[in-house]
């Protein structure tokens, strides 16, 4: 029996154990209001149903909450930055891939090459807000917010203010299907992302100078780490991560509309880390809990949509549903929950004494 309540406690007490339930709260709520929300089928060679919805719209907001956990967890604050980024390497990307023109059925340049330059342009990008943010001190948010006004803006002049086309196979790819595949490539570029991320995170020290930088910057620099360098890195990965998300939303539409590419995308990200049990303080952080985050906020969507809730309302139920979630994994209500065990068992004790 002790041995039971000790596992119990300490499934309970693991850091991925909420974010897990709020997940499973989430399908609930799907498997009693869309009764065939689970169901797949294959039509014309490719996966459909709610579920792939899921895993295929949520796979830019698992990219950015990849990038956004780094930030958070080393600078102590968060880049709201991110949609405008997709905008920009979408831009970039299609500007390049066209040549300049408003529509194209054929590539002015190698499609790998629109691609490196719209990463390039996202990465400055990153670059730009680790600057103001590990160098010269300026607080995340406020650092963040110039390209958050001016990052569509600076997209629109790429573009000259018109969508962009790209109506060719090949840029599809990274938005739609490889070949045959039924499974959306979306998908797969988020899975490679997590993975790629996860190995440097774990195969080197980086991971752990991200904590050390984010749990306390000047004492990590007086042994010997360089604070400003680690800090100005995560942003830098956080632009390109964008990049990659403005890729595969601009592949998914094959133009750079760039008032709609990541809009609002960067609140979603921030929620997502929250979700996933990260101090949006700062230390130590779980990238896992940041992907189920970002999987629960995209389910979420895609049952108040299945429950025919008007885009414009959108935002106000998700808003109560993440409210009631947060306050359930924050440390205050914690705290207030163990107190409120512990004076139950006191009291059934004293009571259980004084029946004796």
């Amino acid at each position: 029996m002790s041995n039971t309540k000790f596992d119990l406690k300490k499934i309970t007490s693991a850091r991925l154990f909420m974010p897990l339930v709020c997940l499973a709260a989430v399908l609930l709520v799907n498997v009693i209001t869309t009764p065939g929300f689970f169901k797949v089928s294959i039509n014309n060679g490719v996966l459909f149903g709610y579920v792939i919805d899921v895993i295929n719209r949520a796979s830019e907001l698992v990219i950015l909450a990849v990038g956004m956990t780094l930030v958070t967890a080393a600078s102590g604050g968060q880049d709201i930055s991110v949609g405008a980024i997709m905008a920009v390497a979408g831009a970039v990307c299609c500007q390049i891939l066209t040549g300049g023109e408003l529509s194209v059925t054929e590539h002015a340049v190698p499609l790998v090459v629109g691609m490196l330059v719209g990463l390039l342009a996202a990465a400055v990008c990153g670059a730009f807000n680790g600057f103001l943010v590990a160098k010269l001190g300026i607080q995340p948010m406020i650092a963040t917010l110039i390209l958050f006004t001016a990052g569509r803006g600076i997209a629109q002049l790429v573009t000259a203010g018109q969508i962009t086309y790209v109506r060719t196979d090949s840029y599809k790819v990274l938005g739609g299907y490889f070949a045959k595949c039924p499974i959306p490539t979306p998908v797969f570029v988020a899975i490679f992302v997590v993975i790629v991320v996860t190995i440097i995170l774990k195969k080197t020290a980086l991971g752990l100078y991200i904590e050390s930088v984010g749990i306390n910057g000047n004492a990590s620099r007086l042994v010997g780490l360089n604070s400003t360098l680690i800090k100005f890195l995560t942003y830098v990965i956080c632009g390109v991560l964008a990049g990659v998300a403005g890729l595969v939303a601009s592949s998914r539409i094959y133009s750079a509309d760039c008032n709609n590419i990541g809009l609002n995308n960067e609140m979603d990200a921030i929620l997502a880390v929250a979700l996933g049990g990260n101090a949006l303080g700062g230390g130590k952080f779980s990238l896992m809990g940041s992907v189920i985050g970002a999987y629960t906020i995209q389910a979420l969507t895609t049952t108040l949509y299945a429950m025919n809730v008007k885009a414009d309302q959108l935002p106000v139920y998700k808003a109560v549903v993440v409210v009631i979630i947060v306050v359930l994994q924050s440390p205050v209500f914690k705290k207030w929950l163990a107190g409120f065990k512990t004076k139950k068992a006191v009291s059934k004790a004293a009571a259980e004494g004084g029946a004796n």
